[in-house]
């Protein structure tokens, strides 16, 4: 079972304090072999959904095998990420490959894009000149497909409420069966109708099914690797929250970005007047910034105020006054 990193700095200089706070929570569950029943057997899924689509002549099965591919390289790339979020930093990397979690997520929503382009390419092409679909093919290949999807699901279902990571997962199998039992719909329409121009209209609705589901990957994978606050974090209520601590004056230089998928980190400049606190004040403090925002990483550099301590990024966020309901 991969050992979770944890690491604190034990002293505090009077007017600088780093405090980084221990990542504490249950003991990580090992998904490896999850990932792996789950990759192989999409792979056999894939390649029987290929084969039987050219045998058919369809492009909804085509389109659902070239879906389940960028799943499993999704699937082989979220695994790959949380092994690199495992390793311990050292001197090249000091905040460790956290971060490859980030990057697995940019890269997946971007082959789901180019996949989505060549699958419309085709069933536009086949719009014009619907070729004959074995519906009872189609239909029967599709419903293999919810079985394995709803296997992979099955296998992410228990770490989904404690990990973004693993939840993403889930949800990506849970729809993906969704998506083939689409299939198997449209394949029953043929058989019953002898509508073939219904298979490349299924596969544009399946294209429209990734979209939907790849643009917010997309997005916020973009925003986390250019350090964009979290989602699940609220700038203004950490900022507030700081500044009503005792013996607080002011805040600056409040910078708040994702190490990870999964750990938020923060550094923050607070005014005290008075001076040093003390370690257990300071400790108080990252403790509260993790439960309450999911903060597990912060940096506080205490200040007097006597003097201008502004770093070179000196335009300063405003915040609004927090509206109460």
């Amino acid at each position: 079972m991969p050992a979770t990193y944890n690491h604190n700095h034990d002293h505090h200089d009077p007017e600088q304090s780093h405090n980084h706070s221990e990542h504490e929570h249950h003991q990580p569950i090992d998904y490896g072999r999850s990932f792996l029943i789950a990759i192989v057997l999409n792979i056999a899924f894939v390649i029987t959904e290929f084969i039987y689509g050219l045998i058919a002549n369809s492009t909804a099965l085509i389109a659902d095998a070239g879906h389940n591919l960028s799943d499993v390289l999704g699937l082989v790339m979220a695994w790959g990420a949380t092994l690199l979020a495992q390793r311990v930093p050292n001197e090249r990397f000091t905040y460790g490959l956290r971060s490859s979690s980030i990057l697995a997520a940019l890269v997946n929503a971007v082959l789901l894009l180019v996949a989505c382009g060549g699958i419309v390419w085709e069933a536009v092409h086949r719009f014009m000149d619907p070729p004959a679909v074995a519906g009872s093919t189609v239909m029967w290949v599709a419903a293999v497909g919810i079985v394995i999807n709803g296997i992979s699901a099955w296998l992410f279902m228990r770490g989904s409420k404690n990990d973004l990571n693993i939840r993403g997962a889930y949800l990506h199998m849970l729809a993906d069966a969704a998506v083939s039992f689409g299939v198997v719909l449209s394949g029953l329409v043929i058989l019953l109708t002898g509508w073939y121009w219904l298979d490349p209209l299924m596969s544009l609705m399946i294209v429209a099914v990734i979209i939907v589901g790849t643009w917010s990957l997309l997005t916020e994978s973009t925003q986390l690797a250019l350090l964009a606050v979290p989602k699940s974090v609220d700038l203004l209520r950490v900022s507030q929250f700081l500044q009503q601590q005792p013996g607080v004056s002011t805040i600056h230089d409040l910078h708040v970005w994702a190490m990870s998928t999964t750990e938020t980190a923060l550094t923050v400049h607070l005014v005290m007047p008075a001076g040093y606190p003390g370690d257990a004040f300071m400790d108080e403090l990252t403790q509260a910034l993790k439960t309450k925002f999911s903060i597990v990483h912060s940096t506080l550099q205490i200040e007097q105020g006597t003097t201008e301590h502004n770093c070179c990024l000196h335009e300063q966020i405003k915040f609004e006054p927090l509206h109460t309901h």
